[in-house]
């Protein structure tokens, strides 16, 4: 397909956010999205990006990656990476509207129908402003209370938010408790007052809901290992699901003794870039969940190939979703065509706010399960407005 028009929306209330548009000739529009860093993105778009893609006439996504392929910034998430995966989506979701097929199809076709999801406990406004991994983005202080404030919820209500969720259907919940002792410490050690604080919480969940609801423990990398381990082997005798990031996904060796040390099982890989990232994690035997991000690692492209290699492992996947409505269109339609595809990350929080006051065609949640739409691409279109308010800055390669 012949690229005419490179897009690009970033919309300055919402500064971790860009959506990209690729336009074709046959007028046809493909939509994709990157989450931090937009208006470096946005730069590298425009200079770098754009003029190679505007100037080869036969594009498809698997030509797209190789010639955008750089030779510095390869190697973790960065900015040439996570632009080409929001270039690599917009490219599927145009390929999709060409061939007039849903995502899902052009993947192979559905091996299931719908699959769980878990409600990542987040509040509308966290991590919206920085990159930043603090409290201090977690947006505790908007004075505005959404009707799904679960990041409050789990840490001060986390009775009534559990049972709030179990009773829509939802079984799954990831929280973290102990962010704020890492905050603290600079995640050196956790105090024996902070760790029977995040512990409280976990045993409320399990007090009110017992063991129907699937509870991950998210540590976000923060902590060194011998803190990390006291932690995990502290929440033991709650049975949590997984434990998710609890270090840094590079550090193979100090997780797979992180491991030997608790039998937990561990979730990582939304910070792991590519299959060369993962393949040491896999090789390891360090983890039992692949949580790939299907926007910081290249793109469908590449994550495809990285969930056929986790099935080699037997390893079954669950992409992550705290990044937008398009990465969690394009996760599900993924997730439902991959053999080894089992779960999806959503943030209630956010589907019912920023993501509904910026686009349309959000996949479909029932009863705890999710499933894909079924309109050309992805499905998922940005709004109107957008495109005239003064609060938009849109820039256009062509």
């Amino acid at each position: 397909m012949k690229i005419t028009k490179v897009e690009t929306i970033r919309p300055l209330s919402h500064p971790s956010s860009l959506w990209i548009q690729l336009h074709d000739d046959e007028g046809n529009v493909g939509l994709g999205e990157t989450f931090f860093s937009q208006s470096v993105i946005e730069e590298y778009i425009h200079t770098i990006a754009a003029p190679i893609i505007l100037n080869t006439p036969l594009l498809n996504p698997e030509l797209m990656n190789f010639i955008l392929r750089p030779y510095v910034g390869f190697q973790g998430g960065g900015i040439e990476v996570r632009a080409i995966g929001g270039l690599d989506i917009a490219l599927w979701d145009l390929w999709g509207k060409r061939k007039n097929s849903p995502l899902s199809e052009l993947l192979g076709g559905q091996v299931h129908s719908e699959i769980d999801v878990y409600n990542t406990c987040a509040g509308t406004g966290y991590m919206s402003k920085t990159a930043s991994q603090s409290p201090k983005n977690w947006g505790l202080e908007d004075n505005e209370k959404p009707k799904y404030d679960d990041l409050n919820g789990f840490l001060h209500r986390p009775k009534e938010l559990a049972r709030d969720l179990l009773d829509s259907g939802i079984k799954g919940m990831k929280i973290w408790p102990f962010d704020f002792a890492a905050e603290r410490t600079k995640g050196t050690h956790i105090s024996k007052s902070e760790l029977e604080s995040g512990l409280k919480i976990v045993s409320d969940i399990r007090d009110e809901v017992g063991m129907d609801m699937n509870l991950m423990i998210e540590l976000h990398a923060l902590w060194n290992r011998p803190s990390a381990e006291i932690i995990m082997n502290s929440l033991d005798e709650f049975s949590p699901y997984w434990i998710e990031d609890p270090l840094r996904p590079d550090s193979v060796d100090a997780i797979n003794i992180l491991r030997s040390n608790t039998g937990m099982r561990i979730a990582l890989g939304e910070t792991s870039v590519g299959r060369r990232e993962v393949l040491p994690l896999l090789q390891g035997g360090v983890i039992d969940y692949l949580t790939l991000d299907i926007q910081w690692t290249g793109g469908l492209t590449e994550a495809r190939k990285m969930a056929s290699l986790a099935d080699t492992f037997a390893i079954p996947i669950a992409p992550h979703d705290c990044t937008g409505p398009v990465s969690l269109a394009t996760s599900t339609h993924f997730s439902l065509s991959q053999p080894n595809g089992f779960l999806q990350e959503t943030c209630r929080a956010f589907i019912y706010s920023w993501y509904d006051e910026f686009t349309e065609g959000i996949p479909v949640i029932k009863g705890g399960k999710i499933s894909a739409r079924q309109e050309p691409g992805h499905g998922v279109i940005l709004k109107d407005w957008l495109f005239t308010s003064p609060e938009v800055v849109i820039r256009t390669s062509e």
